[in-house]
């Protein structure tokens, strides 16, 4: 089993009664870093490794300009943003309980960043996912017609075609031989391992 941790910015609060009394620029205003929406996903999976360079690149949606938000391709997060949830992130990329016990599912945490006049909040969860060697994909019909029948597996969330491998998206982890015998049943493929 593997693990991604998807980061979405859920909310920004502003506090201009604080700014004003105690910031060196009483109008700062909000955040400029992240914008409601924003949506992450950090991955340690082959080369990638998106935790050590403290999130850069690992922006996947935003209702901005991507290089102007933390995590795009112009920096990475914000070091008061990246010190609240990267304890998180590191738990979730190792396949660890995020919170255990304070939310309803132990793959998810709410947290928010350190800025007491403008913080924002963060929704990280754990997406796990089992990694597919297939050989004998030629076209986009095979996909579809592996996805269907991956997707039919009690568990299986989504499936995704990476360069090389499938990723399998799940509750919980899915029996090898159930995903070899899906993939397999759709013709003339063969699964070469199951990571």
């Amino acid at each position: 089993m593997q693990h991604k941790v998807k980061v979405t910015v859920i909310d920004k609060k502003l506090y201009p009664e604080l700014q004003a009394q105690f910031c060196a620029d009483p109008a700062a205003g909000a955040c400029p870093c992240y914008n409601v929406g924003d949506e992450f996903i950090f991955e340690r999976y082959g080369a990638a490794d998106d935790f050590w360079h403290i999130g850069q690149n690992t922006l996947r949606q935003t209702a901005a300009q991507p290089e102007a938000v933390a995590g795009g391709s112009a920096f990475p997060h914000c070091s008061e943003a990246w010190d609240a949830i990267s304890r998180y992130i590191y738990a979730g990329l190792q396949g660890g309980s995020i919170m255990r016990g304070w939310m309803n599912d132990e793959r998810v945490m709410i947290a928010c960043c350190s800025d007491g006049t403008r913080p924002v909040i963060f929704k990280i969860e754990r997406m796990d996912y089992q990694v597919l060697h297939i050989d004998g994909i030629a076209c986009e019909k095979c996909r579809d017609r592996i996805r269907e029948a991956l997707s039919g597996i009690a568990g299986v969330t989504s499936v995704v075609f990476r360069d090389g491998f499938t990723e399998v998206y799940v509750q919980h982890q899915v029996k090898e031989d159930a995903l070899k015998a899906a993939v397999e049943g759709c013709g003339a493929y063969t699964v070469l391992g199951v990571e």
